[in-house]
């Protein structure tokens, strides 16, 4: 569990140890454990589901995404490991 890197720390510890059992990256289980513990469970609930579907773009634009978001190991994989790799950094 990441800790005390100043402003990054965990604000909802149980909540990211629940996302981790459950297979989330460490960095989107902190990412949502933060958002809960700010806006509360049920609002950040309500937030998913606007950002399309990954099997409708192509692999440039899922490896455009890809260097977006700062992953590495993109240049070689197949669509769907793409699309694998996009859903669970």
């Amino acid at each position: 569990m990441p800790r005390g890197r100043g402003s990054n720390s965990l604000k909802d510890p149980d909540l990211y140890e629940d996302l981790r059992k459950d297979g989330a990256s460490k960095e989107k289980a902190a990412r949502i454990s933060n958002a809960a513990a700010r806006d509360g469970r049920k609002s950040v609930g309500r937030r998913g589901g606007k950002a399309g579907d990954y099997d409708d773009w192509t692999v440039d634009r899922l490896r455009s995404r890809a260097k977006e978001l700062g992953l590495t190991g993109y240049s070689g994989k197949r669509k769907s490991e793409l699309i694998s790799m996009l859903r669970n950094h």
